[in-house]
């Protein structure tokens, strides 16, 4: 997990949070790798299928928690128009992140959303 999110959510002390956490890194390192190395390996292939399966499963239930937190912040250099968190979720496959500057842009967003819910929490 994300060390500062980790931090985090230790201090907050909700598992689901942290559960939800665990998964976004997952697809964090996943669009990072994919898109340094211009593609994934079968390992990133197959994890990113099982978190981005566990994430739809269960983003519906922090999706109108997040958005407060996501709504402003700047992807490419623009204030956010869209869910961050939708728009990371969207490909169905890590392949969709070969040369996908715009995803790489969009991670901090996310993050940024992520991090700052676990703050006003603790």
């Amino acid at each position: 997990m994300n060390p500062f999110t980790r931090f985090l959510t230790n201090r907050l002390g909700q598992q689901s949070i942290a559960e939800f956490a665990k998964h976004w890194d997952i697809l964090e390192r996943l669009v990072v790798t994919t898109f340094k190395a211009k593609g994934p390996t079968a390992a990133d292939r197959k994890a990113y299928v099982t978190s981005r399966a566990w994430l739809l499963k269960h983003y519906p239930n922090w999706q109108a928690q997040l958005t407060p937190y996501w709504q402003g912040k700047l992807i490419g250099g623009k204030p956010a128009e869209a869910d961050p968190f939708l728009r990371l979720l969207d490909p169905e496959t890590a392949d969709g992140f070969v040369d996908d500057w715009v995803a790489m842009q969009t991670l901090p967003a996310a993050r940024e959303a992520l991090n700052e819910y676990i703050v006003a929490k603790s």
